[in-house]
């Protein structure tokens, strides 16, 4: 790929009154956020629906780990902006919670009720492993990505295309295998040696991120992503 788009990464969306991991935007701010976007003139759509069409004015919507808070904090943001997402879900945890931060607030993980819920609302679902385990150091990569995507594929009624590397842990090794497993594209972090379609650079955004974080974020991933491509 010769340029990458602008796609925002998210997690827990809700009140709260710690976040060690600061991976959780309070309610009220990621209202501000998604208010910021359309003021610019900028649309929230999912990873697919953003690759198809990369036109300018889109802006990719993530939300890692599949938080239950996704559907009653989220949903109805977007929807009331007419925003759509990706929800990324560890499809081994269903209904579950995120046992991956130790120690740290525990957080609800959707059911698969909610996998169907959110996809009939038109939100993009992907897969973030079977298991939330960095794929570098997983010897079962098949049950990572092709057994993941087989789960969320018969909870969602979607063609399951996008995945994403927990923790934004990838290599060749790791590109291949989602590539293999039928995946259209996948979405990493930071910018890496394996940046492409199956490794797309992500902007993280956490409760701190007010205007002026926003713009400077905005900036930074035209200078990053510009040098990278």
């Amino acid at each position: 790929m010769s340029s990458f788009p602008l796609v925002l990464m998210y997690h827990s969306v809700e009140s709260y009154t710690e976040d060690p991991y600061q991976v959780t935007v309070s309610p009220r701010r990621f209202e501000r956020q998604m208010r910021w976007l359309r003021r610019r003139g900028l649309r929230g759509v999912s990873v697919r629906e953003l690759l198809a069409d990369p036109r300018p004015g889109l802006v990719g919507l993530t939300f890692d780990d599949g938080y239950a808070d996704f559907v009653h904090e989220v949903l109805p943001v977007l929807s009331s902006f007419d925003f759509t997402a990706t929800v990324y879900v560890v499809a081994g945890s269903l209904g579950g919670h995120n046992s991956w931060d130790t120690p740290g607030p525990r957080k609800n993980l959707m059911t698969a009720a909610d996998i169907a819920a959110v996809a009939a609302a038109g939100v993009e679902i992907g897969s973030h492993g079977f298991a939330h385990v960095r794929m570098p150091e997983a010897a079962d990569l098949d049950v990572q990505t092709a057994h993941s995507r087989e789960i969320l594929a018969d909870l969602s009624g979607q063609q399951v295309t996008g995945f994403c590397y927990p923790y934004g842990a990838v290599g060749e090794r790791e590109v291949e295998a989602v590539r293999a497993a039928g995946y259209d594209y996948a979405c990493a972090v930071q910018p890496t040696p394996v940046i492409g379609r199956h490794a797309l650079p992500r902007t993280f955004i956490g409760d701190r991120d007010a205007t002026h974080r926003l713009y400077a974020k905005l900036a930074r991933h035209r200078l990053t992503v510009g040098r990278a491509a």
